[in-house]
């Protein structure tokens, strides 16, 4: 699909220097084990993660649950090389990846079912459809199956605070249009950002238990105000880090820069 195609360029552009920029943002690092938390919390013997990146995370799940079989996919051909390059250091062969789209999943691992499926980082702000794109993955997950899913959230205030007090309107508010143009400054992204109303009804007509939304960054500054989280001390950082959890599923966590909900098949 072209704008699949779209996308992967976008990311195979970005995909030399994304492990790199990680690794220096401690903000991401905690935003992503807050995320991979949630994974753990109940077992699981069969994994897909849907946009793998360079494998963060699927090499991480496999690593310390070497008997899980785990699945990835990814729209970027340079991303999912990243990935694939880091298998072999693993001691399971109970890992695999592939490049495609939601929409490829049946041919790209027929006959699979899983009782896990994640997304970290907003990888389906990046679908052509989401109802077609969440149905997909629903037809994948295994009855009393878990999907964790985090996306890039429609409603951050403090984002839309802090862009209006740098007298940036123009960027304060352009998640709200119906095609958002990504993170980058320079390129532009067509992707979409969804309010937590959209994802709880297109759950509910797939038959999906809505269990639970929560948010973050909401008052700990988003990951990409680098220069904000320089000039706060570190234990006022983690101080707003801390109210963020305690009020991040109560009604302002739906205003936080991501969203995470917890959905369940039902039996």
């Amino acid at each position: 699909m072209k704008y699949y195609e779209e996308v992967g360029a976008y990311y195979d552009k970005d995909a030399s220097d994304f492990e790199k920029r990680y690794w220096r943002n401690p903000a991401l690092q905690r935003i992503r084990q807050a995320f991979r938390e949630e994974v753990k919390r109940e077992d699981f013997a069969d994994a897909l993660e849907v946009g793998i990146g360079p494998g963060f995370d699927l090499i991480h799940f496999a690593r310390i649950f070497p008997h899980t079989e785990m699945d990835g996919i990814d729209v970027s051909e340079e991303m999912v090389k990243l990935a694939t390059a880091k298998i072999p250091s693993l001691d399971s062969k109970n890992t695999q990846v592939a490049q495609g789209s939601v929409e490829d999943l049946e041919t790209l691992f027929p006959n699979r079912s899983y009782d896990l499926i994640y997304v970290f980082f907003g990888a389906l702000n990046t679908v052509e459809d989401l109802p077609v794109a969440m149905a997909c993955l629903e037809a994948k997950l295994k009855p009393g199956g878990r999907m964790v899913l985090t996306f890039v959230n429609k409603w951050y205030v403090g984002g839309m605070i802090w862009e209006c007090l740098k007298l940036k309107p123009h960027h304060a508010f352009k998640r709200l249009r119906k095609v958002w143009g990504g993170y980058s400054p320079t390129e532009f992204l067509a992707s979409r950002c969804y309010a937590p109303a959209e994802i709880k009804k297109i759950s509910t007509s797939l038959h999906l238990e809505y269990r639970k939304r929560e948010g973050f960054s909401i008052l700990y500054p988003a990951w990409y105000y680098h220069r904000l989280h320089q000039k706060i001390p570190n234990k006022i950082l983690f101080i707003l880090w801390q109210l963020d959890r305690k009020i991040a599923r109560g009604p302002l966590g739906a205003l936080g820069e991501y969203a995470l909900y917890d959905l369940r098949k039902r039996p």
